[in-house]
């Protein structure tokens, strides 16, 4: 009964949340999960989240921003370089952990965030829940905390590749924002994410076809967001997956006129 209450109680302070973001923000709405498909051709799921302003903040929408750039746009705004030296990168150049947010751990709201009205709340750890996991693509039922210790959340711009494409001349407060921007973080399988480990584009997306091209949409926004490169290799192989979802949209970004 206890356990009851706490999730209605958290689940109207969520909705207040999101209200107040929308007002706000208004224009800062996204995709962010997809459908099955074997042509590697990612559908719109049910749900869907704001990209926050780097802030660490967690907001959810209830509709796809029609008037988002196509990510193939976006792609071709990018710089394309060749990869600086690794010289000097570490995790703590961007982040010594996960900040807190509103009272709440970071990590525990990116999950809260995937695992949606399933998510079972302590306070403001998610102690299990169900959702479709997107780099393997399989539905995964946690049904104790242990279970959702193991999932991980990814950087989807690698920081290590942050780094070594324009990252490591930003200072400190551009790369937390990188390194905390809901934008930028998925709740993913840790086997998953540990074979992607620093990878970019050109040599690792992820197993679960059907993601990929809001995979790639998501990364190329994101390098937009902060103003970081793409090598050659990456931006052809960003390029081959857009060819097969060419109205895949851009994600909480604007392209001025």
């Amino acid at each position: 009964m206890k356990l009851r209450v706490r999730r209605l109680i958290a689940a109207v302070v969520a909705v207040l949340g999101v209200v107040a973001w929308l007002v706000v923000n208004p224009e800062s709405y996204e995709t962010v999960f997809v459908g099955s498909g074997e042509d590697g051709v990612s559908a719109v799921g049910s749900d869907v989240e704001a990209a926050a302003s780097g802030d660490g903040s967690e907001v959810s929408g209830a509709d796809v921003d029609s008037s988002a750039p196509l990510a193939k746009q976006v792609l071709e705004l990018l710089e394309v370089k060749g990869r600086a030296p690794k010289t000097g990168y570490s995790r703590e150049m961007f982040y010594s952990g996960w900040p807190t947010v509103d009272g709440c751990n970071l990590r525990q709201r990116i999950l809260k965030r995937e695992l949606g009205d399933s998510a079972v709340l302590d306070g403001c750890t998610v102690i299990a829940g169900e959702y479709d996991e997107p780099y393997t693509g399989k539905h995964m039922v946690l049904t104790e905390k242990s279970e959702v210790s193991k999932i991980q959340i990814d950087h989807v711009v690698a920081l290590s590749d942050a780094w070594q494409k324009g990252a490591q001349y930003m200072d400190y407060e551009m790369r937390n924002a990188i390194a905390t921007d809901p934008l930028n973080l998925l709740a993913v399988d840790g086997s998953a994410n540990q074979g992607k480990s620093d990878g970019d584009a050109a040599t690792w997306l992820p197993p679960n076809k059907a993601f990929r091209c809001q995979y790639v949409a998501r990364q190329v926004s994101v390098k937009y967001k902060y103003g970081l490169w793409v090598t050659a290799a990456e931006k052809e192989a960003i390029a081959g997956v857009l060819e097969k979802c060419p109205s895949e949209k851009a994600v909480g970004v604007t392209i001025p006129d």
